[in-house]
């Protein structure tokens, strides 16, 4: 029987979790990505908490899906430097580094996230 792509994805993403552990002091990035907006989260894995959060919908950004993935990394960055969060873990969530998901990683660099 042959694997869908989400299924597939889910199995990368439990690879990947098992390595990747979020604490207070360096939260994990956890990204996911729609077909039209972007969504990620700063999580504290040992607590269970989100810390910050900023997506697509929340700034009501226009224009092309790599420019607002690069702006919700610069968001999530300030959120996290007002929280006195400087170092975060990257979780790709089972996507490929490429695209949105690296637009957003580098919009994070940009706003003072160090990975």
């Amino acid at each position: 029987m042959a694997i869908t792509k989400t299924e597939r994805r889910k199995r990368i993403q439990l690879r990947i979790r098992k390595k990747i552990r979020g604490t207070a002091e360096r939260p994990r990035i956890s990204i996911f990505r729609s077909n039209s907006q972007i969504y990620a989260q700063l999580i504290d894995d040992v607590a269970g908490q989100t810390l910050a959060s900023s997506s697509s919908v929340e700034l009501k950004a226009k224009g092309k899906k790599t420019e607002t993935a690069s702006q919700v990394g610069k968001s999530l960055a300030e959120k996290a430097k007002g929280a006195g969060i400087a170092n975060v873990v990257f979780d790709r969530s089972g996507y490929l580094y490429h695209g949105r998901v690296k637009a957003l990683a580098d919009g994070a660099r940009e706003g003072g996230l160090n990975f």
